[in-house]
């Protein structure tokens, strides 16, 4: 894996992704503005970051690492932070939730050492349209 700014966007995708989930779970429903005005800027932030990881990165990898990881660092937030519950279940969940994501990735890095991938059609040619 070659690190470029399309990775950078994923892991900021991911960073604004679990802050803006922790400022939505501390608004307490929408009824402290501070938290939901924050939870607001993140997920756009964290959206517009993602798009542009996309521009480069396989979806279903990047969706992927966005949400595994995403989903494990909140889990670990709400114990530590929010004080939910941790059971046996619950962490053996995150660390095969990760290793998912892992072994998703190490699918992906084998796909890219393939030699000459057939060209992708356009969508229009694709659905029969013709082009004037």
């Amino acid at each position: 894996m070659v690190w470029n700014m399309n990775w950078t966007f994923l892991l900021l995708a991911i960073l604004f992704e679990t802050v803006g989930t922790t400022a939505m779970k501390m608004s307490a429903g929408f009824t402290k503005i501070g938290p939901a005005v924050v939870m607001g800027i993140c997920y756009i932030l964290c959206f517009t970051l993602l798009t542009l990881a996309l521009k480069q990165l396989d979806v279903s990898l990047a969706y992927a690492i966005w949400s595994g990881v995403g989903t494990a660092l909140i889990t670990i937030i709400g114990i530590w932070w929010f004080n939910e519950s941790v059971s046996t279940l619950k962490v053996i969940s995150i660390v095969l939730i990760i290793l998912g994501v892992i072994g998703l990735h190490i699918s992906s890095s084998g796909d890219e050492k393939q030699s000459n991938p057939a060209p992708k059609q356009d969508l229009q040619s694709a659905a029969g349209y013709k082009k004037e």
